[in-house]
């Protein structure tokens, strides 16, 4: 059953301090239009930039995930993507007048609360997923971070948790689709070590964190002069040690509320792929390093799937508009240079040409012997005398004229090219031809693969006898 894509009805706002800069930032959320996904906008820059939730634009994952993009930066992203992604928006956008999103209470929930004010509504577009086929793993052996994603038919996660800690323990959290993350997950707050609490407050660190929006885990003594130290720092009366180990906190909200928090953190990170995601993944101790690293996986994924998609079908068995003696009417390249075999389609503005790679060409002997490679080079030259065509098609008597290729830019090799490989050449004039100068951007496959993208420039001209005497001149005299 298909579903539509979401965005929320009404601008809503709220406002807090960033946990590291202490920076008062307001958040203001707004409708998106389908397939924007979501992109923050800091109002409070000159141009007011956006920054795409990219995992492209990550710039730092430490003690949280920041983007950056068109010169500018935004923080702490991950509670806010958890609360639009826990709630199935697919769009929006989000405006802040700082550069980190603010802490709250360490949660998802404020933002959650907030989007449900603002309302949720259907929009005409049909969700798109990204819909796992293969297992997908990621290792960080010096973390000790493992995560392995299979396919399923909906978003599942679980996460476990280890630090070694007698307090923490180990703990394990999970949710089977979704739906359950506003109830399950997104009141779970941030937690910190104690010893992590001190060294980033040495650091001058957590400007705008409290005892309101984390859970400190104390796992060693705490003496008295400590406790007057944090009491200080915290601008709290009395600090204490309380149930298991936890700082002047409250009750839990749940008995593995860091594991659940780790698990929202997760969700938010995997949010800038660009996507939802159907897959189960199960990670052992996340963190944001972890997180964006396995997101760059399978974007990458994606991405690939993108590129077999919009790769182009061509018949490779249909009669040929040009075989390789119509060929050579049109071009002066002979064997061994001649690089095109067929020419499968030629219109106004672009041609279609195909080179089968045998083992027999004469550049495998010395390129390179026992790994043989077709050079880039070569490739580019078939590219061109492929578009050669399609610039000779524009003057009434080609077998007068040569393309002579003047420039050639932003080439990019993607695969190699081997033995019993079919290389096809699509390529587009991009502009009409002026004083016969032309440009045309031309891709080679191999399959669904992209072998080769370049823009190329040529200009078409006469031919010239071999005494150097121009046709034009000859002309003229008779």
């Amino acid at each position: 059953m298909s579903e539509k894509q979401r965005t929320i009805k009404n601008p809503v706002s709220l406002s807090g301090r960033g946990l590291h800069t202490g920076i008062l930032t307001t958040v203001t959320f707004k409708a998106a239009p389908v397939n924007h996904w979501f992109k923050f906008q800091r109002v409070d820059l000159p141009g007011q930039p956006l920054i795409d939730a990219d995992v492209d634009n990550v710039k730092n994952t430490e003690r949280g995930t920041s983007l950056e993009q068109n010169g500018a930066k935004i923080a702490t992203t991950e509670h806010v993507l958890a609360a639009l992604v826990g709630l199935g928006i697919d769009n929006a956008l989000i405006e802040v007048t700082g550069p980190e999103i603010p802490i709250m209470d360490g949660s998802s929930k404020q933002f959650v609360d907030a989007l449900e004010k603002a309302g949720i509504v259907e929009q005409e577009a049909e969700r798109t997923y990204f819909e796992l086929k293969d297992n997908l793993t990621y290792e960080d052996n010096e973390k000790h971070i493992e995560m392995l994603a299979v396919p399923q038919d909906t978003f599942r996660l679980t996460v476990m948790v280890d630090y070694n800690s007698p307090v923490l323990g180990t703990q394990h959290a999970a949710i089977y689709n979704t739906s359950e993350f506003k109830k399950e997950i997104a009141a779970c707050r941030t937690f910190v070590f104690l010893h992590e609490l001190e060294i980033l407050l040495s650091h001058n660190l957590i400007k705008g964190g409290d005892m309101d929006n984390a859970i400190v885990l104390v796992d060693r003594d705490l003496p008295r002069e400590k406790h007057e130290y944090l009491a200080k720092v915290f601008n709290k009366p009395n600090i204490e040690v309380k149930g298991k180990g936890i700082l002047n906190n409250t009750q839990l909200k749940f008995f593995n509320e860091p594991a659940r928090h780790k698990l929202l953190d997760m969700v938010g990170d995997l949010a800038l792929v660009g996507m939802p995601i159907k897959a189960h993944i199960l990670a052992a101790r996340p963190g944001h390093s972890g997180n964006v690293a396995f997101a760059k996986k399978i974007k990458e994924v994606i991405k690939k799937e993108k590129a077999k998609k919009a790769a182009p079908r061509f018949n490779l068995n249909a009669e040929p508009l040009m075989n390789v003696v119509d060929i050579m009417k049109f071009l002066p390249h002979r064997p061994p240079f001649l690089l095109v075999d067929k020419i499968l389609e030629l219109g106004p503005t672009h041609v279609v040409g195909i080179k089968n790679v045998t083992m027999n060409e004469y550049f495998f002997e010395g390129h390179y012997p026992g790994n043989p490679i077709m050079p880039g080079v070569l490739q580019i030259e078939a590219m061109a005398q492929t578009g050669g065509i399609l610039a000779l098609k524009s003057v009434s008597n080609p077998e007068d004229y040569l393309a002579y290729f003047m420039k050639i830019d932003n080439v990019r090799f993607r695969n190699q090219v081997v033995p019993g490989d079919t290389l096809v050449f699509r390529l587009e004039m991009s502009g009409e031809i002026r004083r016969g100068i032309f440009s045309m951007k031309g891709t080679a496959y191999v399959g669904d693969k992209i072998a080769t993208e370049a823009e190329l420039m040529a200009q078409i001209s006469r031919k010239r006898p071999s005494n150097g005497t121009s046709i034009e001149k000859i002309m003229a005299k008779k």
